[in-house]
């Protein structure tokens, strides 16, 4: 019910953004959150925006990503700048909700993802 797009090959130092598209139902209700993973690794929380729009990033996000949504789309993107090849994953966004400011993911609202490669 989630579909990302917008992964592909950068270069370092390149932009890339990414979206998700879902349902009314989903972006009504649900916060949402980007993950990503890297081959033989847990999957990583990136990036969060609640429905009230307050916004949170991993520290390897902060100052580099940029979490959006628009509610009259059903979308959210994940504008990434200042690339490295250690942001090289798959890049997953999920529907979920926050506890006590915890995100939890909700497992049946996950994208297929998308994948990203940063490399020169």
């Amino acid at each position: 019910q989630l579909v990302e797009s917008g992964g592909g090959l950068v270069r370092p130092g390149e932009s890339l953004t990414l979206s998700c598209a879902g349902s009314e139902a989903i972006f009504g209700r649900f916060d949402m959150g980007w993950y990503r993973q890297v081959p033989g690794q847990q999957r990583v929380l990136v990036a969060t925006i609640r429905t009230d729009g307050r916004i949170d990033y991993a520290d390897s996000a902060k100052g580099r990503f940029t979490i959006s949504k628009d509610n009259t789309s059903n979308t959210a993107y994940l504008r990434m700048d200042n690339m490295t090849p250690e942001d090289t994953a798959v890049y997953y966004c999920n529907a979920g909700r926050y506890y006590q400011n915890d995100y939890y993911p909700n497992s049946d609202y996950w994208g297929q993802g998308t994948q990203v490669t940063v490399s020169s």
